[in-house]
């Protein structure tokens, strides 16, 4: 086949890269190129958006020298600018947390990018990328399914789950059945220039302030009560079940319960208070089916790095999903996405819009 696949310049790409040329298939790296900003200064950890893209760039190119097959950037920084950066702004200035990751995955990564891809001339079967997750099709509905990745600690599968079946249908995932150890050693072997590289671990390598581009507005911190507690720098700089930077002396931590950007204000209390029975979920996205029409059993996901908790799903009116977890559940943050699994299968999922 011929494959184009998305290249950071980390080890988990260049892998999916080697391991697809290595199979004997016709393999291009493409590589966005996010940032317009200025220079590498601000840099303060390694991610997938910063000042420090150019380095990421080069890698990528190398590792494709070194491999033997094409490289090509594609300036996506106007559609990530319009599709994640202002997406991002929006939620913290709305009050919500957002996952720019998911978004970022749907639209940009799994979406723009191979239509610029095509749209520069460059012709491809199938789009690959580096991430830990499988994708297989279900004969008896002719669906393919989202997996979970064979190594558990690295699966990337929550961030995948608003894939759409067009999307699922043309994406392989080479590392899905491996685990990093095996990666790391592949990389070595190979000799690919990128194992020692650090990993990206968020999204964006500075403060997340800098890209909601507000001033500091100071506001009250208050308890259930309304009693004010203390005083914050702007609701936009903190979310759900958030304890650390609230700059305040309790007998007992206290945790942000509530985010009022009406009022700029915090509402807090104990680690208690933060456990919820039951959230709704809007703007569905399902896998393993069209849409849930009757009550069925899961385990869900609140946050990526959450763990799975059994759960009920139902379905409400306006395609909202009413998720009633088995146990309480800390830190449902409205913003964020539940994502709901069948064992290794992603089921679908939704953005969290309120909880109890």
């Amino acid at each position: 086949m011929k494959v184009a696949v998305g290249m950071s310049g980390g080890i988990d790409s260049s892998v999916a890269a080697w391991l697809l040329r290595r199979d004997g298939h016709d393999v291009t790296g493409v590589t966005m190129k996010l940032w317009t900003g200025g220079p590498a200064e601000a840099v303060r950890k390694s991610a997938c958006f910063g000042p420090d893209e150019a380095g990421d760039i080069e890698s990528a190119r190398r590792v494709c020298d070194h491999i033997g097959i094409p490289h090509r950037v594609l300036d996506c920084s106007a559609e990530y600018e319009d599709l994640v950066l202002r997406y991002f702004r929006e939620e913290y200035l709305a009050g919500r947390t957002p996952n720019p990751c998911v978004r970022c995955n749907q639209l940009v990564k799994f979406g723009m990018l191979p239509r610029l891809a095509k749209e520069a001339g460059l012709l491809f079967d199938r789009f690959a990328t580096g991430h830990y997750a499988r994708v297989e099709l279900d004969a008896p509905t002719g669906r393919f399914l989202l997996k979970k990745a064979v190594d558990a600690r690295k699966d990337q599968s929550y961030f995948l789950y608003r894939l759409s079946q067009d999307q699922l249908a043309s994406t392989l995932f080479p590392l899905g059945g491996f685990t990093k150890i095996d990666v790391r050693r592949m990389a070595a072997e190979a000799g690919l220039p990128v194992v020692d590289r650090k990993e990206s671990q968020d999204f964006y390598s500075g403060d997340p302030a800098d890209l909601i581009g507000r001033e500091d507005r100071e506001g009250d911190i208050v308890d259930r009560q309304g009693r004010v507690l203390g005083k914050h720098r702007g609701y936009w700089n903190y979310t759900l079940g958030q304890r650390k930077g609230l700059g305040i002396a309790h007998p007992v931590p206290l945790y942000v319960l509530e985010i009022d950007a009406a009022r700029n204000r915090l509402v807090v209390g104990s680690e208690a208070e933060t456990f919820k029975r039951s959230c709704v979920v809007a703007d569905g996205n399902w896998i393993a089916f069209d849409g849930i029409e009757a009550e069925m059993s899961v385990e869900v996901k609140v946050r990526s790095a959450g763990r799975l908790v059994p759960a009920a799903i139902s379905p409400l009116d306006g395609g909202r999903t009413l998720v009633r977890f088995a146990e309480p559940v800390a830190a449902v943050t409205p913003g964020q996405s539940a994502v709901f699994y069948d064992g290794d299968i992603v089921v679908g999922g939704g953005v969290i819009g309120s909880a109890e």
